[in-house]
């Protein structure tokens, strides 16, 4: 069970390093006066520190390494 942690966080670890944050389109209301609504999609960014994917790779290496063989 702990050798698939580990490769999870190893492949978590290295998308997080390659790929730093992505971008997706919100519907969001900007007129609602009765039967009249309006929308715009608007774009929200979420982004993580690089950093992060590096302490998951080496954690999920840590615990491949560290894993008991049956």
């Amino acid at each position: 069970m702990n050798r698939t942690i580990g490769i999870a966080l190893i492949i978590i670890g290295a998308v997080m390093i390659i790929w730093t944050g992505f971008t997706y389109t919100k519907k969001e209301k900007v007129v609602d006066a009765g039967p009249i609504q309006i929308s715009a999609d608007r774009e929200k960014t979420v982004n993580w520190p690089p950093y992060l994917g590096g302490i998951l790779l080496i954690g999920g290496i840590v615990i491949v390494a560290t894993a008991r063989k049956r």
